[in-house]
Order: C-alpha cells, then structure tokens, then sequence
C-alpha cells in the first residue's frame, strides 16, 4: 500500500512538471504574442510627443514628410504623433501610402485638423479616418473625398469613373470600421461629397475630439486610451515634452516645385534659356540655367497630370514666335502665338481640382512675357547675326578711307583712324577718297571711290 502511495505520488508530480514545462515552452514559443489580450490593463505611455505640420497638397514630398515624422515618433518612443492638418486634397497613390503607414505605425497616430479656417478635404479626409484619434479645431471642415479621374485628355470614362468611386468608398468604409468611425459618412464623403463641420462631424461619430489649439488638444487626449498594433495604450499627454518636426529641405523644395504654377514656369524658363543658349553660342550660363529648369519641370510635370493637347500647343506656340523673327507676317503670326499659348497653358494640367490648375495671375503675365522675349530678346539676336559685321578687320570691307599716298603696288591709306599699308589694281593719287575692297592680314586691297559713294 505504501508503495503503491509513493508510486501514485511520484506520478502525480511527473505529470505536473510536464504540464509547467508545456506551458513555459508554449509562452515562449516564436509567433506566440506575448502583448497583452483584450481584457489585460493598457499600458501608459511615457515618451514625448512628436508635432509636424501639412500645410498644402498632399503628394510625394508631403508622403515623404509623414512617413519620416512617424519614424521619428517611433524611435523615440513617443506618446504620440500629431499630424497639423490643412489641406485641399491630393494624389491618391500618396494618400495610400500615408495611410498605409499610419496603420502600420507602432506609436499612436492622431490627425489634427488646424488652425480654425483650415479644412480636411478629398485626401485629407480618408487619412483623417484613418488616425487613431481625429480631431477638429472649430471652424474647419471635413469631407468632400470623391475621387476625379485625371488625366484623361478631357474624355470622360464613365464605367472607369464608377469602378474608382466604387473602389475609394470600400477604402473610406474599411478605414472607418477598422477604427469604430461612421461607416455611412465614410460612404457618402466619397459617393456624395459630402462635408461636415467640427461639430458635425464629433455628433456623427467622424471624429473623436474637438479642441481649441495644441494645448487643448493635448488636455482632452490626456487618460484616453487607444490602441495600437494590437495594444491598449493610455496617452498621458499632460505632462509630455513637445518635439515638433519641420519639413527638411529635401521635403520643402520637392513640395515647390510640384506646384503646378512653379513646373509652369520652370518649363518656360528652360526653354528661355536654351533659346538664348543657341542664339549666343558660349554663354554658357543660359543653356546651364535652362537645362536644369527643364529637368526640374520634367520632375514636377511627371507627377501632375498633363494634358498632352495643351503641351503641343505650347510649342506650337513658341514654333509661331520664333518664325515671327524670321517673317514679316504683320503680326499675324505673334496675335497667332499668343493664342495657341494662352489656350495651351489652360489646358496644360487636365484637372478639375483647383489646386492642381495654373492660375491665370501666372498664365497671363507668363504669355505676354514670352511673346516679348521672342520678337526683341530673339528677334535682335537673329537680326544681328544677319547684319554685317561692323567691328574687326572683316568690318572694314566697304569702309571708306583717304589715300595718304599714292597707290599701286604699295601704298597707304587712313581708315577707321588707323593707318594700314594697302595695294591697288589701279592707281590711286594720294589724297583720293577709297573703298576697301578686302583685308588680307595686315594689308588692305582698295580700289578708287566714286562720287556717289564718297557723299
């Protein structure tokens, strides 16, 4: 009995250390996640807070920006990220791939929309939906994300049009599930247009906060909790340093130049510049200036999106003014440049939005200018290569001068104000008048000026 009690014993602690073996294997076994389930405490954030700011389009440089703010955010451990929001809109494929790597962010990610006055429109909307926390500052607005078929040359692809919407209000839905926002406003942003207000849009359940400024905001995120890559967090906002992160050059000049009014007129002054380039051979800078400009227009133009009718009119355009130069046409040919040019920087960006279209202020001024530059900068140019030539010793054929003694074989004459030694197949009584016939290195051929040439 007693042995069978011990036997009965030892099996009993075997299976024990069996089971605590399984169950340390078990937690410590690769692809087991070791985050806290949904029932465990959230865990308090204790890092700074990370500020930047998106004041325009959202595109490339804007993409880029974002992106290296939640790096940053990250690698410091921040409590959170805010994202300063004011912005019409945006590239599609940009907009994606913000949100892909807000989702994807390991610190919190809330989008502001300030100052009061500013908006979260097309673009800005669906990365709103997409943050952690959305917040408003009063006096903004939010919406209007239907989605514009762009560069089409003006033709209007229904069916194409309603995969698009289709396809951006799935995106608008999923965004606003995933983050427990208004699934039928994310809907009708995208099929409607629809736009809201701050207050609006908190009663609707768009977005989560409405705050004043900064200090606010970080008040009223101060003990709310969120969760992030499967984690509950506290944000404790109240008592975190602020870090705010600025646009880096790279960022700031790529956002400039992807202005549609600054592509407009870099294209125009690249081609100032190799104009002027071929008309006065060796300047060097021109050509360098206008090589440059145009690389750079290439770059912008290749993110907008351009209608090719409105290039080639351009050119048509600037093929008219250099022929102006070339043919008296009584003006015809500059009233038709202008024209093509006026017409052809309208139509250049084929896009219904705004923002993406080259204003009239800049079109206006930049046609007038051209059209100057080509009758007199190109126009003179053209002409003084056709003019004879007035200075050197080519410029003397033709010049009139004195005899100073007589000449045939040899002699010498006054020209210019300069004495040269001078030969004649005639002969030539000192004083006479003369016409230098040909300059042959240091020796002049002239001949005996007539009466009408000498008056």
């Amino acid at each position: 009995m007693v042995h069978d009690k011990h036997r009965f014993h030892f099996s009993m602690l075997a299976l024990f250390l069996v089971a605590a073996g399984a169950v340390i294997f078990a937690s410590r076994a690769p692809g087991i996640s070791k985050s806290a389930p949904a029932d465990t405490a959230a865990v308090e954030t204790a890092g700074p807070i990370v500020v930047g700011t998106v004041d325009g389009a959202i595109g490339p440089a804007m993409r880029d920006y974002i992106r290296r703010l939640i790096s940053h955010g990250e690698s410091k451990a921040a409590t959170c990220v805010i994202i300063c929001l004011d912005t019409p809109g945006g590239l599609s494929d940009s907009m994606r791939d913000i949100i892909q790597r807000m989702l994807a962010a390991k610190v919190p990610v809330i989008v502001f929309v300030w100052p009061s006055g500013a908006r979260a429109a097309s673009a800005g909307a669906l990365i709103s939906l997409a943050a952690n926390v959305a917040a408003m500052a009063p006096g903004t607005n939010i919406g209007a994300a239907h989605p514009i078929s762009i560069g089409t040359g003006g033709e209007k692809d229904e069916t194409m049009d309603e995969k698009v919407t289709n396809d951006a209000a799935a995106y608008a839905r999923s965004l606003a599930a995933q983050r427990g926002r208004n699934v039928d406003w994310a809907e009708k942003v995208v099929r409607e247009s629809v736009s809201s207000t701050a207050q609006e849009a908190l009663d609707g359940g768009v977005i989560d906060i409405v705050a004043r400024d900064l200090p606010d905001l970080l008040d009223q995120l101060n003990g709310r909790q969120v969760e992030v890559d499967g984690m509950k967090m506290i944000l404790r906002t109240r008592a975190a340093a602020v870090e705010e992160v600025e646009l880096s050059w790279r960022e700031r000049f790529l956002a400039r130049i992807s202005d549609p009014n600054i592509a407009y007129l870099l294209m125009l002054l690249g081609v100032f510049g190799i104009i002027f380039e071929l008309q006065n051979p060796g300047a060097i800078f021109p050509g360098v200036v206008g090589v440059i400009s145009l690389l750079l227009a290439a770059f912008s133009l290749q993110l907008l999106p351009i209608n090719y009718v409105g290039l080639a009119l351009i050119a048509v355009a600037i093929v008219l003014f250099l022929l102006e130069t070339q043919i008296a046409s009584a003006g015809l040919l500059t009233a038709g440049g202008i024209v093509a040019m006026l017409i052809g920087s309208i139509m250049l960006i084929d896009s219904p939005l705004p923002f993406m279209k080259i204003s009239l202020k800049v079109i206006v001024p930049s046609v007038i200018f051209t059209a100057l530059f080509f009758l007199f900068a190109v126009g003179l140019g053209l002409r003084a290569q056709r003019r004879k030539v007035s200075t050197g010793t080519a410029g003397l054929t033709g010049e009139i001068g004195v005899a100073r003694t007589a000449i045939h074989d040899e002699g010498s004459v006054f020209v210019h104000g300069e004495y040269w030694n001078a030969y004649s197949a005639e002969e030539i009584p000192s004083g006479s008048s003369v016409v230098v016939v040909a300059v042959e290195g240091m020796r002049l051929k002239v001949r005996k000026a007539d009466r009408k040439e000498v008056s």
